[in-house]
């Protein structure tokens, strides 16, 4: 399982962009985090482009879908989603892993149990501004 953003492991932070000029506020070789939208697209398709390493925040099936067929490395979601992000990652072979967004280290044995790729705690998610 992968955990990022717990004090006991070392981990990279996603870095929450808003547009193209964020971008370059974050570290090098970083990961940028958008929520899934149409007006996102040409973030991602810049992010694409230029092989930088991103992950989408999700809400729906059509979406999970959306970021996987997009490229996305990670598909972030809620925990009450998780399960079944993870259905379809494991039904379509999905490269990008499901990642669960979380508070309380208590919630990483449940999200274990039911076989979800990962979580991310929500305050490793840091916003960028331009």
């Amino acid at each position: 399982m992968i955990i990022i953003g717990h004090r006991f492991i070392p981990s990279e932070n996603f870095f929450h962009v808003n547009n193209i000029d964020a971008i370059k506020k974050t570290p090098p070789s970083s990961c940028i985090y958008l929520e899934f939208c149409e007006e996102n697209l040409e973030i991602i398709h810049h992010a694409r482009a230029n092989n930088i390493t991103f992950a989408l925040g999700v809400t729906t099936v059509a979406e999970v879908l959306y970021a996987s067929s997009l490229g996305a490395t990670y598909i972030l979601t809620q925990k009450n989603f998780s399960t079944i992000a993870q259905n379809l990652a494991n039904e379509y072979l999905f490269d990008a892993k499901i990642l669960s967004i979380i508070e309380e280290e208590e919630e990483i044995e449940e999200l274990a149990l039911q076989g979800i790729d990962g979580v991310i705690f929500a305050n490793a998610l840091i916003k960028i501004t331009s």
